[in-house]
């Protein structure tokens, strides 16, 4: 799949007045420090992680699990960037807005058995979900924004990548392991989601086409 801008945001859309702690789901991106491939490498469309590439797996596979309200949806690791989809939620650990017909009752879609509905019919507004009783509108139940996931993302790996060229001789990278920014992209609507998903999970594929691309 080459860049589609209507998916994939190459500059910073954060919004100046939007609050970025509001529940809903959100799109990122973020890149190695000058574009370094530090992850693993492809191979025959597959991405090969090495230590460092399950270490930031390891890392983004516990966001949903350290942070209360945050869930993690669809991600990839490329060998010098990250996607992944962030949805703070404010329905306690159901982020499903439809009734949840499966057997655990929660809606996290990288959990077994979870249903289906992820994410809210298709409107102009990014996807807001019910918050709990006695909880403003439109607030998620947590002290922690997008940019607090994702600087909490950047800050564990950084320090368990420097642990791992210390003591285990990986590949030291130039001054910072991840770029200052990241990219975002509110998500608005189940059928962007679904389509987000479907691009994070052909990046691999599509990696000779994409323009963090390093032969």
């Amino acid at each position: 799949m080459k860049y589609n801008p209507e998916i994939h945001h190459r500059k910073s859309i954060r919004l100046k007045y939007y609050n970025y702690s509001q529940t809903g789901a959100y799109f990122i991106t973020i890149c190695a420090q000058n574009r370094e491939c530090l992850f693993g490498e492809m191979r025959n469309g597959q991405m090969a992680l090495n230590d460092a590439g399950r270490m930031i797996k390891i890392v983004w596979n516990k966001i949903s699990y350290n942070y209360s309200r945050i869930e993690t949806d669809a991600f990839v690791i490329m060998p010098n960037h990250v996607h992944g989809i962030v949805a703070i939620v404010g329905a306690g650990p159901c982020a499903c807005p439809n009734k949840c017909a499966c057997p655990n009752k929660c809606a996290c879609p990288n959990k077994k058995d979870a249903c289906q509905n992820y994410g809210q019919p298709q409107h102009e507004k990014p996807i807001h979900l019910k918050p709990q009783q006695g909880q403003p509108q439109g607030v998620a139940p947590t002290a922690l924004s997008l940019p607090d996931v994702a600087h909490r993302f950047k800050t564990l790996s950084t320090k368990l990548y420097v642990d791992g060229v210390k003591q285990h001789n990986w590949r030291p990278f130039d001054k910072k392991l991840w770029q200052r920014n990241y990219y975002e992209h509110i998500i608005r609507g189940e059928t962007e989601l679904n389509k987000i998903r479907k691009y994070i999970i052909r990046n691999p594929v599509n990696w000779k086409t994409d323009e963090n691309y390093r032969g």
